[in-house]
């Protein structure tokens, strides 16, 4: 079994120890507050990262979840296993690995990536300031012949992100509405499946990604993401990234997603759009 980075044993060791510590979810909170798992393991949309901690968790107690999201593309599939961990309604602790199956060409890349998310201040539900977080995600490749062959720099590398959100309770059309504002610091190629810098750029980049969400009812949300992407390889262009969602959440314990992505143009191939599916147990 591989060991732990340096970045993920440490992390691991805090989460059990403050688990320890706490008590279990009693699932108090609203339901959907903890969103969904993105394809990067952290808790939020899809595509984006959210100031949300995953679980319902609050001061005092502890919660998780296990998620499986598909994406099928034209030239591509990616699947992700994740869990996550949140405690005091404070920390998030997440693990996820990456498979992005090359339909096409054959073979596979592979990622793994460990996260962590603090809980700045703020409030997603209730007072008039928004919910602030700060995030690390730490990516390790798995499977770098192909990125070092296309210019990749790195085998491993960490995105840094701050994350704000909010929700109204009585918005537009008497709706319930979520917004989400994430910025990224990052030299991932493709999330890091083709590694980290290139031979066109090898710095950190800022990125912007936003979300935006409308409760049908307290079930059924629909609503956008976009993220943007550096440009780091020579190679091939790489593209910003958006999808639109259908959530469903008939129970705490349970959330699904279906949306439809547009990935553009991923090393070379164009036209990668296609369905995604998420699939979160929250205990």
């Amino acid at each position: 079994m591989r060991k732990l980075t340096r970045v993920a044993a440490p992390a691991l060791a805090v989460a059990t120890l403050f688990v320890s510590h706490h008590a279990m979810a009693d699932f108090g909170r609203i339901i959907a507050t903890g969103g969904l798992t993105t394809v990067e393991g952290s808790g939020g949309g899809g595509l984006v990262p959210w100031a949300t901690l995953s679980s319902y968790a609050e001061e005092g107690q502890w919660g998780g979840t296990i998620a499986y999201n598909q994406v099928n593309l034209d030239d591509y599939k990616l699947a992700v296993k994740a869990a996550t961990i949140s405690v005091d309604n404070r920390w998030e602790f997440s693990v996820a690995k990456q498979q992005f199956d090359l339909l096409s060409l054959g073979g596979s890349l592979k990622q793994d990536i460990y996260g962590i998310k603090y809980r700045l201040g703020g409030d997603v539900l209730y007072g008039a300031m928004p919910q602030f977080t700060v995030g690390l995600q730490h990516k390790r490749n798995q499977s770098f012949d192909l990125p070092q062959a296309v210019g990749a720099k790195d085998d491993t590398g960490t995105d840094i992100y701050f994350s704000g959100a909010k929700v109204w309770l009585d918005g537009i059309w008497h709706r319930t509405w979520l917004a989400n504002v994430t910025l990224r610091a990052t030299k991932a190629n493709e999330m890091g499946l083709l590694g980290f810098g290139g031979d066109a750029n090898n710095s950190y980049e800022l990125q912007g990604e936003i979300a935006v969400g409308m409760f049908i009812n307290r079930n059924w949300a629909v609503g956008v993401e976009y993220r943007q992407k550096p440009n780091n390889l020579g190679f091939a262009e790489e593209h910003d990234w958006y999808d639109i969602f259908i959530g469903w959440f008939p129970h705490k314990r349970i959330a699904f997603a279906l949306a439809y992505t547009q990935l553009e143009s991923i090393a070379g191939a164009d036209g990668q759009d296609g369905i995604y599916g998420s699939l979160q147990v929250t205990f």
